[in-house]
């Protein structure tokens, strides 16, 4: 297939809409003019990737009405449908579908202005997460499998520092000593399986909190 194959099946498409299109003028694939509306523009692809976003982009100083047109059976959109529709809508383009086979012509996206919506909860875990977490003990970049140190992490790494140290306490009394209400709630779930409840409201080390503990220290 040819980008070129791509053209006839969507210039019929576009004169059913009542334009007038023409390929190929300056530079831009296929150009569609209706009334007094301002033109539409549609870049023909065989794929979609980062090159062809970057190019179609420019088109967008010509017309706020830009499509990037590519067959129907493009591979991307079957693997990462929904991420790349997303791109596509961030940058304020739009997207066909073509197959030149069938001769059909599917308006997957039109351009409109992206404004996204902040997730507040989101967005206040995340800041929560850096007012609270001590020092900067993580390297941007590092991958995620190698372990991360999280506020969440600090708080049990001192509750941990904390039985190493005095052995045997209630939540209560750790709690108070440290001045962190979660305490009692980090002991219990245990997230990481470095305690253990020996008593009625009463937390030790289990060997595996001791084993990693004592290597921290």
């Amino acid at each position: 297939m040819k980008e070129s194959d791509l053209y006839l099946p969507l210039k019929r498409f576009l004169e059913g809409q009542g334009y007038e299109v023409k390929g190929e003028v300056m530079d831009c694939d296929v150009m569609a003019v209706r009334g007094d509306e301002e033109p539409l523009l549609v870049e023909l692809k065989l794929s979609l990737n980062l090159s062809v976003l970057l190019q179609v982009v420019e088109r967008l100083s010509l017309s706020s009405k830009v499509y990037i047109g590519v067959p129907r059976d493009v591979t991307v959109l079957k693997k990462k449908r929904k991420q790349v529709l997303k791109l596509i809508r961030m940058l304020g383009l739009g997207l066909v579908r073509i197959d030149p086979k069938k001769s059909q012509v599917e308006i997957v996206l039109d351009p409109i202005e992206y404004k996204p919506r902040i997730a507040k909860r989101k967005q206040e875990r995340l800041l929560g997460e850096f007012v609270h977490r001590v020092g900067d003990p993580n390297l941007g970049g590092t991958a995620t499998k190698q372990g991360v140190m999280t506020f969440y992490r600090q708080q049990a790494l001192s509750i941990g520092a904390y039985l190493l140290e005095h052995g045997e306490t209630k939540a209560s009394v750790i709690s108070k000593e440290l001045d962190d209400p979660k305490v009692r709630s980090i002991l219990y779930r245990n997230v990481y399986g470095w305690f253990e409840n020996v008593a009625r409201g009463v937390y030790g080390l289990s060997p595996k909190g001791r084993e990693h503990l004592s290597i921290k220290k």
